[in-house]
């Protein structure tokens, strides 16, 4: 079905090219909410795993927590692409981050108490996490223009990969004042900017007023509306192809990266500082990345995403042999320009390609399966060291990100993230550097 251009923000909107989307006042309270959400959902872990250190948290708890949060990011993402989709989305992000905000508090007031309220505390943090994902792509869509879309959806990594970087040490010092309780409640506050600042898109609801009363969204079942997005999903061979190679990529490269590196780190090279700076250099190689790609429109972009995204198997294959500490950096750098010349096009041509009205159900799609299975790859990856080896596992999983992306660039529309034929005016990407 034919994709309208990019919606507007009324009086807010940008006039073409007149003025960057950096100065677009619906943009940055957009930026600033999901930058606030994306600082939150890294920080919870992070302050949990501080309270293990000064003992107020056994490690057994903080397992059992973060599986709570886990369970609450997966059952809520497919929920909230259909509320997404069915009502507002800037409705979804409203009350997604509400109740994150309310689970923080929630979960200082059981530490040292009561686990059993730290943990349904925790599942609802997790599930406002998770509701925002998809919402927050829908919802970029609806107040950002097409063709400042690329340019928004690279700032929004840049705020990730800043987040990630500078992050520990922002903690760290905060925890030299503050004891993890206010740490908590300091999240809860970052979950509150999250809801209350992002902007309305122009689409205040999904027209089901103007629906016969049998067609209404609020009358078809859940499992139904889900459906509809897979279908809508089927319809780009493209988005499966790339769907299925993200997957298979997080699912080994990144266990590779969360138990086999600092494995190596301990056991080949004997200090923490090969783990510490090849996860300093993927980060500076990420956020390199998301600058470039803000500006750099590749005429196959398909083809240069996956091959980004290809380049993560660089990272496992440089634990395969005693080479020098700098190679390792190295390779994870190059991992970390990979993945956001993956991310930001990935993003940009979903939020294109899809149907409008069905846009949060194919993000929730893409989340729930990308995302979902990364804790199966890091359940299974030590058991499989343990049964074959090191160098067997890292070698499959290096095998696996380089061969499936690949196989997803053998689907003729993924050269261009487009089922339209390349020459056709929405499927030819720009070559000029935005605004």
């Amino acid at each position: 079905m034919p994709i309208p251009p990019g919606p507007t923000t009324g009086s807010e909107a940008l006039p073409g090219k007149q003025r960057s989307i950096l100065l677009d006042p619906a943009f940055l309270r957009l930026w600033s909410g999901a930058t606030a959400s994306g600082l939150a959902t890294w920080a919870l872990p992070f302050v949990l795993g501080l309270a293990v250190l000064d003992r107020t948290l056994t490690a057994t708890d903080l397992g059992l927590l973060l599986a709570a949060r886990t369970v609450g990011f997966l059952a809520a993402v497919p929920v909230a692409g259909v509320l997404a989709d069915r009502h507002s989305r800037r409705g979804v992000v409203l009350w997604a981050g509400l109740a994150a905000g309310v689970a923080a508090p929630l979960i200082a007031a059981g530490l040292g108490r009561s686990v059993l309220l730290m943990a349904v505390a925790a599942a609802v943090a997790g599930a406002g996490q998770g509701a925002c994902r998809p919402a927050f792509q829908a919802l970029t869509a609806e107040v950002v223009d097409a063709e400042h879309r690329q340019q928004t959806n690279a700032a929004m990594t840049l705020a990730v990969r800043v987040n990630t970087l500078v992050g520990p040490s922002l903690a760290a010092l905060l925890a030299v004042f503050l004891d993890t309780r206010a740490l908590l409640l300091g999240i809860g506050l970052l979950w509150l900017v999250a809801a209350l600042v992002p902007g309305t898109g122009t689409r205040a609801d999904t027209g089901a007023k103007d629906a016969p009363a049998g067609e209404r969204p609020g009358r078809v079942a859940f499992f139904t509306e889900f459906a509809d997005g897979i279908r809508e999903a089927r319809r780009h061979p493209w988005f499966l192809a790339g769907l299925g190679a993200l997957t298979a990529v997080i699912a080994t490269g990144y266990s590779a990266t969360g138990v086999a590196l600092p494995l190596v780190s301990r056991d080949e090279y004997g200090t923490e500082v090969v783990l510490a700076g090849a996860m300093t250099a993927y980060t500076a190689g990420a956020l390199g990345a998301a600058l470039l790609i803000a500006r750099w429109r590749p005429r196959s972009a398909g083809w240069t995403a996956l091959a980004g995204l290809a380049a993560y198997g660089f990272a496992p294959l440089s634990l395969m042999f005693p080479v020098h500490p700098v190679v390792v950096m190295s390779a994870y750098a190059v991992a970390g320009i990979g993945i956001e010349l993956f991310n930001v096009p990935w993003f940009t041509a979903t939020q294109r390609e899809v149907a409008p009205d069905k846009l949060a159900r194919v993000s929730s799609l893409d989340f729930l399966l990308s995302y979902g299975l990364a804790p199966v790859g890091l359940v299974l990856i030590a058991p499989a060291i343990e049964a074959f080896g090191t160098q067997t596992v890292l070698a499959v999983c290096a095998l696996t990100c380089f061969a499936a992306p690949a196989v997803a660039a053998l689907v003729p529309s993924a050269r261009h993230f487009s089922r339209r034929p390349a020459g056709s005016p929405r499927a030819e990407r720009k070559t000029e550097s935005a605004t």
